[in-house]
């Protein structure tokens, strides 16, 4: 059904009820009115009769029919036992006839209360008739009953509900059409807005409506202003991922991104290259892209939503480095790094220390043998002493420089392996309490040469390689190491090395 239909009748529908009610109410309000206005005047007209009584009861019955001729209603005179002693519309013969009324509820009332009512249907006329009965008059006498027809009272109900009808009807008319009129005034241009929504969310160009009603020209308003709010955020989304798709495409590294159900939807042209893809080849998903196990690994990791580990992988004679993190919305995120020139560049550093170092430890062990001869057969105090200890301190502290080098070289290059063996290592935990270490030299100090007081550490004879070569060592058993330190209270060195299974 559409908008105008229902509005249309849903109007008419409420001005019908209320016509119904109104009706409904003026029959039962004005007819009580109009009944209690009867008996306050039935109970008037009964209590003058109840004065004017003669008090010989003989004269009671015509009396009755000569003043309910008069007043022009139905008197009728009953004693205490309920006999009816005299009556408008019975001769004295005819009273002895009728029945007892006692039990009739206006008399009782009256003879209760002093003030009886009571409406039923005349057995003889069969039209509605109120009877109003107070008690008292002569003695003898305990009650006069004056009634009097209820059908004035009807034609009036009935008048004025013809009269209601008519209006309500002319009402239903004048209100149905008004109904039908503001219904469509209304409606068309919320179906034509309905419309506009529709087009906005199809991405179609909307047709926005005019209306004269001040709240659906709000609303239009409010569409008008959202759609050009879209619009522009549209076009903004759409610059700024174009921006970002160029800055992908572009970027030296490669980027794989893969969406929840693990199909790829991104990848870079560099990805392309370092993965052996060319530009219109097609490729699997993210799951199937590598076949080294523990790459394998990093992908389910990175599937199920937390990040991984940087791994590095051999492709076409290339070192690749691949990292890797879950999205929030589900799937994941791969960089591909080439670390081949990286990786030579560290292996010739390597060599060249080690290289240097060998070469420097033959001269440096004649140099220190040569400065202990000298500073041994030397008397003390002569200048051939004094030049002597310093040539020989500094040669031994190069020389432990040299073999410093010379363990950090084997141990990254693979040349050392440990040997393990189960040991309890609880109870040690590295500790001193000297000076400490100030928070922000404490993320460099496992660097090689790094000192946080070069000054200091050169007098006491510090290499600055001695906790690089405890981080290349704990880290070749699989562990790692921390260290915590305060100013002035000292410094803490924790390792961490992992559960294994040992020979005995």
């Amino acid at each position: 059904m559409k908008l105008a239909t229902r509005l249309f009748v849903t109007t008419s529908l409420l001005v019908t009820a209320a016509v119904g009610g109104l009706t409904v109410g003026a029959d039962r309000l004005l007819g009580r009115h109009l009944e209690d206005e009867v008996a306050q005047g039935l109970e008037r007209e009964a209590r003058l009769v109840a004065d004017l009584l003669p008090p010989d009861s003989l004269r009671w019955p015509e009396f009755a029919r000569e003043l309910g001729a008069r007043i022009g209603q139905r008197v009728t005179l009953i004693d205490a036992k309920g006999r009816v002693r005299g009556d408008t519309e019975f001769d004295r013969a005819s009273l002895d006839r009728l029945e007892n009324h006692l039990l009739r509820p206006e008399v009782q009332q009256a003879l209760s209360a002093g003030v009886g009512r009571a409406e039923r249907l005349s057995a003889s006329t069969n039209e509605r008739r109120m009877y109003v009965a107070v008690g008292g008059g002569p003695p003898g006498l305990a009650v006069v009953r004056v009634s009097t027809t209820l059908a004035a009272v009807d034609a009036q109900v009935d008048a004025v509900q013809g009269t209601v009808a008519l209006v309500g009807l002319a009402a239903l008319l004048v209100t149905g059409a008004l109904a039908w009129l503001i219904s469509r005034e209304v409606a068309k241009p919320l179906v034509q807005l309905g419309g506009a929504a529709r087009a906005i969310a199809d991405g179609r160009p909307p047709a926005f409506p005019d209306s004269t009603v001040p709240e659906v020209a709000q609303h239009i308003v409010a569409l008008r202003a959202m759609h050009q709010q879209l619009d522009q955020r549209f076009t903004d989304l759409v610059r700024e991922r174009e921006e970002t798709g160029t800055l992908i495409e572009t970027m030296a590294d490669g980027v794989v991104a893969a969406d929840a159900r693990g199909t790829i939807v991104t990848l870079n042209r560099a990805a392309r290259r370092l993965l052996g893809y060319g530009p219109d080849d097609a490729f699997p998903a993210l799951a199937e892209l590598f076949h080294e196990k523990a790459t394998r690994d990093l992908v389910a990791t990175v599937l199920a939503g937390h990040e991984a580990e940087p791994h590095e992988l051999e492709r076409g004679g290339r070192t690749l480095l691949v990292t890797g993190r879950g999205l929030p919305n589900g799937g994941g995120l791969l960089v591909i790094r080439d670390v081949t020139e990286l990786r030579r560049l560290e292996a010739v550093r390597r060599d060249f220390v080690a290289n240097v170092s060998h070469e420097l430890k033959t001269p440096l062990t004649s140099i220190a043998g040569y400065a202990e001869t000298l500073a041994t057969e030397a008397s003390p105090g002569t200048q051939t002493e004094r030049f002597a200890r310093p040539i020989l301190s500094n040669a031994r502290r190069m020389h432990r420089l040299v073999d410093d080098l010379l363990d950090l070289s084997r141990i990254e290059s693979g040349r050392w392996q440990p040997d393990p063996e189960r040991v309890d290592v609880r109870g040690l935990a590295v500790a001193d309490t000297g000076s400490g270490i100030a928070p922000e030299h404490l993320p460099r100090i496992f660097e090689r040469f790094y000192r946080p007081d070069p000054g200091r550490s050169r007098q006491e004879g510090g290499t600055g390689l001695g906790l690089a070569i405890v981080k290349h060592l704990v880290e070749a058993h699989g562990g790692r190491v921390e260290a915590h330190s305060l100013l002035g209270k000292g410094t803490t060195i924790r390792m961490f090395f992992p559960e294994a299974e040992v020979a005995a």
